[in-house]
């Protein structure tokens, strides 16, 4: 028997160069998933692929090309000749370009890749720098007129009198950058198409003011003496963690602030979040003037009485709540001597006697330190729940760890107002998360 004829390309005899052939946006998803000292070395597999990275729409230069590489070259001298080679041989659209050079003290060549850029379409920018050398964006990053997404870390935005914003922008990151309070209002409210916002900023901040019609989404870690939320009608998930507290902050009236929150779906209230929205537990209404029907997630960090006191209101004044999270970072004894002289606790149950949580399915309670409050809470939570399904408590580790425990479980032996409740008490809190339906 005759064996089969072989396959032919070109030359008798050759097998079918399958690499050559394959469609140019296969060839594109490849190199984009690779590192761009991967991607380059890419032409040498044959002539239709040499120099397919110099027309690739997204590229990444960051800190892992320096660790990958075996020359003894300095970081700074490769990362010229990178820049070299981008700037000189890439063609075409540049949509996507993400730059981290966190480990380097020179920034060579970056006036120019910005010029680059902006020249080429770019939708998509990440720059992230070192802490110990913030870099300062030239005039030509703010002609960037088709930015759609934008993150910047460590750098110096001073934009020119000319600008007036990126008007398609969609989502804005800005970490640990350097810029006036009054420069980030009008960089936020000219951008009108702008739906997602992080700031991180280490630096204290004053009054912040955020007018943005289509902002669905805010989070804020940093120091800040005052946040107003003025014109945010779509705004659905708000975070507001501090780094640390500011004494001279600023209050807004709890109440109003929450006003102008309509829309939101999940709140999410960490440390030193009270100091800008109270001063103190006195301040803060039983219950909202204006429910917040369509919030379904609410987390908290605890950490002092005033947050407890924020948790009931909002918890109150929430009837389509869904979900619960609470972490407790209090001393036991200073919530202890602060509750003594506060009628917080005997007022807890009373003040839900209206209330049913219909929708709440959910509660993560984590550190619970087995005081009178948390213990009210719980029995709360399991009575006014007809639909609650899974409650995690995870009590504090401190000393008399199985006292506290013991506390905690007699509390949620109350008649519960859902018979498919799972209520859990354990250390091993993190893996009942993770593994309870």
């Amino acid at each position: 028997m005759m064996p089969p004829e072989r396959r032919k390309s070109g030359r008798q005899g050759l097998p079918i160069d399958r690499l050559s052939n394959l469609p140019k946006n296969v060839i594109n998803s490849i190199l984009m998933r690779l590192p761009l000292q991967d991607a380059v070395m890419t032409s040498i597999l044959s002539k239709k692929w040499r120099y397919k990275w110099c027309r690739l729409p997204q590229l990444t230069l960051d800190d892992d090309l320096w660790e990958e590489t075996h020359d003894l070259l300095s970081p700074s001298i490769k990362f010229t000749k990178i820049m070299y080679q981008i700037l000189t041989l890439h063609s075409g659209p540049l949509t996507k370009f993400t730059l981290s050079i966190s480990a380097l003290r020179k920034y060579l060549k970056i006036n120019s890749l910005i010029y680059f850029l902006s020249r080429n379409d770019i939708q998509d920018l990440v720059l992230k720098f070192s802490e110990w050398n913030r870099y300062r964006l030239p005039p030509s990053f703010f002609t960037c007129s088709q930015l759609r997404h934008l993150t910047l870390q460590n750098c110096v935005i001073c934009p020119p009198p000319a600008f007036k914003g990126f008007d398609m922008l969609n989502s804005l990151n800005l970490c640990d950058v350097t810029i006036s309070s009054k420069l980030l209002e009008s960089l936020i409210s000219y951008s009108p198409l702008l739906e997602k916002l992080v700031l991180k900023i280490s630096d204290t901040s004053d009054h912040l003011q955020i007018n943005a019609p289509n902002l669905r989404s805010f989070d804020f870690t940093g120091c800040i003496k005052y946040i107003s939320l003025r014109s945010v009608p779509l705004l659905s998930k708000l975070s507001l963690p501090c780094q640390k507290s500011i004494e001279e902050s600023e209050k807004c009236d709890f109440d109003k602030f929450f006003q102008l929150l309509s829309a939101l779906e999940h709140l999410y209230l960490a440390n030193g979040s009270d100091q800008f929205l109270v001063t103190g537990a006195a301040e803060v209404p039983r219950r909202l003037s204006s429910p917040l029907n369509y919030l379904k997630r609410f987390n908290i960090t605890l950490w002092r009485l005033a947050d407890f006191s924020i948790a009931l209101c909002l918890i109150r004044s929430s009837p389509y709540i869904q979900d619960i999270e609470m972490e407790v970072y209090c001393s036991r004894d200073y919530l202890s001597e602060k509750l003594e002289a506060s009628n917080e606790v005997d007022e807890v149950l009373a003040s839900f006697s209206d209330v049913t949580l219909n929708h709440l399915r959910t509660v993560q309670l984590e550190g619970v330190e087995g005081i009178k409050i948390e213990l009210q809470l719980i029995k709360l939570l399991l009575t006014k729940s007809p639909m609650l399904v899974k409650m995690l408590i995870d009590p504090s580790s401190s000393d008399n760890y199985d006292a506290r425990r013991d506390k905690i479980l007699a509390a949620t032996t109350v008649q519960r107002a859902s018979s498919k409740a799972n209520v859990v008490v354990s250390d091993e809190y993190e893996y009942y998360r993770d593994t309870t339906p």
